[in-house]
């Protein structure tokens, strides 16, 4: 995995398992690796994916089973997507919106681009 030199790696990490189960809610209450596997997987040391852990179950997104291991919550995909919308509304709008202004895209022109990639997206699902 390669890393971005401009956010923590744990968080990196965080986003990789959180990606993880919002593309697949089957995975809520599944075991997630290890943090030895994990941190091998990754190449990272056991530390750095620790924090990663720690963070997620502040979140509520993982859950520690003692001497079991590691395992999404069940409202683990809820959780993601809320806390990712949130994420887009309040600190990721505004970019977009201004790169919108700063291209004169029109409000109708975007719509039209939306709903052909929505329907390009129906048709492949």
């Amino acid at each position: 995995m390669e890393y971005n030199d401009s956010k923590p790696i744990y968080l990196q990490l965080a986003e990789r398992l959180m990606n993880d189960v919002e593309q697949d809610s089957s995975l809520c209450g599944q075991r997630i690796p290890s943090v030895r596997d994990f941190a091998a997987q990754c190449g990272v040391n056991a530390n750095t994916v620790m924090r990663t852990y720690t963070w997620l179950q502040q979140k509520q997104i993982i859950t520690n089973k003692r001497g079991v291991g590691y395992y999404y919550s069940e409202e683990a995909s809820e959780i993601v997507l809320k806390e990712r919308r949130e994420t887009f509304l309040t600190k990721e709008i505004d970019y977009f919106i201004e790169r919108l202004e700063a291209l004169n895209i029109t409000f109708e022109e975007f719509e039209k681009y939306y709903k052909k990639h929505t329907s390009k997206q129906r048709e492949t699902k």
